[in-house]
């Protein structure tokens, strides 16, 4: 699954400085579905006081899901969001993602990306995911 990069996007790449705002809009066009779902959870956690933000719900279906991957797996997608949203993501398995403030790196943090957590988020249905 690719970004739908505009030429203009494309040239500035190539003369060496691009406009992270427009990678941004780039993503959100492309990858609709992770967009959302990011967003989403980054107005989750601005809205209150809890120390993270997450998504239980498997996407709808592959297609979706793989936006989510491609977002996660890319570090300058992931990097890119998370600035833009001034979050810090956290990833566990094929839809369970979270946003947490950046500098929070506390317990609940620490928990979420414990092995323990990853071991304990598993499923049969995950499997194939």
């Amino acid at each position: 699954m690719s970004l739908d990069v505009s030429a203009g996007l494309l040239e500035q790449a190539r003369s060496g400085e691009v406009d992270e705002a427009a990678f941004v809009g780039t993503v959100r066009t492309s990858l609709p579905y992770a967009y959302d779902l990011i967003a989403s959870l980054a107005d989750g956690l601005n809205a209150g006081t809890a120390a993270f933000a997450d998504n239980q719900v498997p996407p709808p279906g592959e297609a979706e899901r793989g936006q989510l991957l491609r977002v996660l797996a890319s570090d300058a997608i992931r990097g890119s969001l998370e600035r833009h949203f001034g979050i810090q993501l956290a990833f566990q398995n094929c839809h369970r993602v979270a946003a947490f403030r950046p500098d929070d790196h506390g317990p609940a943090y620490q928990e979420f990306i414990s092995t323990r957590a990853q071991l304990l988020n598993q499923s049969p249905a995950l499997r194939n995911c």
